[in-house]
């Protein structure tokens, strides 16, 4: 009688740990403490969070976390460009990178893999920008080009945590990848820095709860 009651105990709270620390995640980019930002940017906790989730399990499982964290980012700032491509992105290479042991999984092999994937999420979130600015997103209301980047410019500037694109917002092509290249590097050096404070405490969470409750 006692194995089912504390295998749902356990069942109930990982997940609710596992929602918490998701939310959290998505929060975090708007706490600028000391050691938190470089260049105006601070670290992208909710790719560190879908890297730190995705190490030990499948694709499916990285693209569903990389979703949800990514929607949930859009909720809060702007659903165009989406933060869920990139995410969802990130869980997938992620699972696939530990699944074929092209790495080892440890504090600097998780701090480089969250590096890459930074890289990686800043370029998809650029190219979503060069598409919209060459109005592949452009408002089926016939709204011009200039008033749909004014619009979302709006939306995105005053409430952007960590700056994918900063400034006056997405003017050109020309400014588009000026400001991916600035920010790519600067947010993957300071996200890959604080990548093992995330991935330490979560780690040994979710591997606790995977062992048998005879074996605690």
């Amino acid at each position: 009688m006692l194995n089912p009651l504390l295998l749902n105990l356990k069942y109930y709270l990982n997940g609710l740990v596992t929602a918490l620390t998701g939310l959290l995640a998505v929060v975090a980019p708007w706490w600028r403490g000391p050691g938190l930002e470089l260049a105006g940017l601070t670290p992208d906790w909710p790719l560190i969070w879908v890297v730190c989730w995705s190490v030990r399990r499948n694709p499916w499982q990285g693209a569903v976390a990389g979703i949800t964290l990514g929607l949930l980012q859009d909720a809060l700032t702007s659903p165009r460009p989406t933060h869920a491509l990139g995410l969802a992105v990130v869980g997938i290479l992620t699972a696939r990178l530990q699944k074929q042991r092209y790495m080892q999984e440890d504090f600097i092999s998780v701090a480089l893999i969250v590096f890459g994937m930074v890289v990686i999420a800043e370029t998809l979130m650029a190219l979503q920008w060069m598409l919209l600015t060459t109005s592949v997103w452009q408002g089926s209301d016939g709204m011009s080009l200039t008033g749909m980047e004014t619009f979302l410019d709006g939306l995105w500037n005053p409430i952007q945590p960590s700056g994918t694109i900063s400034g006056d917002g997405p003017r050109s092509l020309e400014s588009i990848w000026w400001n991916h290249q600035r920010n790519a590097l600067t947010s993957a050096i300071l996200s890959s820095l604080w990548a093992p404070a995330l991935y330490w405490p979560l780690s040994h969470w979710w591997q606790s709860q995977e062992r048998d409750p005879k074996e605690v």
